[in-house]
């Protein structure tokens, strides 16, 4: 199955690139197709450094619109992090999907990084804790 992984990502330490990666890993391992916005944020030379300007010509539009497609075009299913009720990205994420009718996956506890529930950061936002 070809899966589009969503979840927060501004505003948390490292864009959550630990949880997408553990997620991802484990969806891989079930045998999906999974395509990851961590991942595609690599592409472009971004590694999670919440003070990492965008490269020359990448904006939050290039990425979204990277991840609309995959979903738009390719996905048979999205799966989703915790704290996803924060994040207007995942939101709309979510919304494209269920318009297209694809199935929705909120992932459980197997799934949160580190086996660690979500916790509140101060910017507002659920993420797992990631330790250094």
């Amino acid at each position: 199955m070809k899966i589009y992984l969503s979840g927060p990502m501004s505003g948390i330490p490292k864009y959550n690139f630990p949880a997408f990666d553990f997620a991802a890993a484990k969806l891989r391992a079930e045998g999906h197709e999974v395509f990851s916005p961590a991942d595609n944020d690599r592409k472009y030379g971004l590694i999670g450094d919440l003070d990492q300007p965008f490269p020359p010509g990448v904006t939050v539009r290039t990425l979204l619109a990277d991840d609309l497609e995959y979903i738009c075009k390719h996905a048979d299913m999205i799966a989703v992090l915790p704290g996803w009720e924060q994040s207007s990205g995942a939101k709309a994420e979510i919304a494209a999907a269920q318009t297209l009718g694809l199935c929705v996956r909120f992932l459980g506890r197997a799934y949160w990084f580190e086996g660690k529930k979500p916790v509140r950061s101060d910017a507002g936002q659920y993420h797992t804790k990631i330790t250094p």
